[in-house]
């Protein structure tokens, strides 16, 4: 992998197929109300002309109060980590911005520790904070059907996200939230090594390359992540409510598959 990722760590811290045609979901009402884990839908859905109605539900109080503090750095040996568990053990009580004082668990990752292909989301939602598991939530269960759609299960690849705590109700991480949390997952990448990285949604594609994209002109598109194939498309949860979004996802994860058989093949 590109020595500069190392670099760039330091530098922050210093089917089924989709069933078919119709794709994974049957009978779903593209005029439904979006949970408070779905930000990215509700960007999407402004990008392709549409109108979104958001259920404001009040969250439960956390089961712990976290006491209010300053920011607090951790210990820097967080760097050499050489495993996924040892860098867990090490940033678990990260508390480098505010949302260490608002979650109720890190969200760290979930997968094969050697995966081949590693999954990059936006951050945690309501369900996900709570269990301490990316992607488990109704956008979590569609991750899975796509994952399935090419003949993959979701042990065999790594799914993590940008920030790794749930920003209060949802919304969109701040700038500092990602400068702080993007390290731990430019190291996770380290250790993992994958082949692709999926990326899903504007949050985490913009957060890894710089930009801001527009979804419908930058997915379906393959770019270099520090020597990492990375390809961009939809976020699970915006084909919860916009089904028409599905045939790109599915045009998406078609070109993964033929890209890592093609991967799997030169191994041999």
């Amino acid at each position: 992998m590109d020595t500069s990722l190392q670099k760039q760590i330091i530098d922050y811290f210093e089917n089924q197929r989709f069933l078919g045609d119709t794709l994974f979901i049957e009978n779903f009402n593209a005029d439904v109300y979006v949970d408070d884990s779905q930000n990215e839908a509700v960007q999407a859905e402004i990008e392709n002309g549409g109108t979104v109605k958001t259920n404001n539900k009040s969250t439960k109080k956390h089961k712990e109060e976290k006491p209010e503090s300053t920011i607090e750095l951790l210990d820097t040996n967080w760097q050499s980590a050489k495993s996924l568990d040892v860098l867990y053990d090490r940033i678990h009580s990260c508390q480098q911005c505010s949302l260490g004082k608002t979650r109720t668990n890190l969200v760290f990752g979930t997968g094969a520790p050697n995966a081949d292909i590693m999954v990059i989301g936006e951050a945690p939602g309501k369900d996900e904070d709570e269990q301490g598991e990316p992607f488990v939530g109704r956008a979590g269960k569609l991750l899975t059907k796509i994952i399935e759609s090419i003949d993959l299960k979701r042990e065999d690849v790594y799914i993590a996200n940008i920030c790794k705590c749930r920003p209060p109700s949802n919304r969109a991480p701040l700038q500092d939230e990602v400068a702080a949390c993007m390290p731990f997952l430019l190291r996770q990448i380290e250790i993992i090594k994958p082949a692709f990285i999926l990326a899903f949604g504007a949050t985490a594609v913009g957060s890894l390359t710089g930009t801001k994209p527009v979804m419908a002109q930058a997915r379906g598109k393959l770019t270099d992540f520090h020597g990492v194939q990375m390809l961009i498309t939809y976020h699970p949860a915006a084909l919860l409510y916009n089904p028409n979004l599905k045939r790109a996802v599915w045009d998406d994860m078609k070109l993964l598959r033929r890209l890592y058989d093609e991967y799997l093949a030169k191994k041999k």
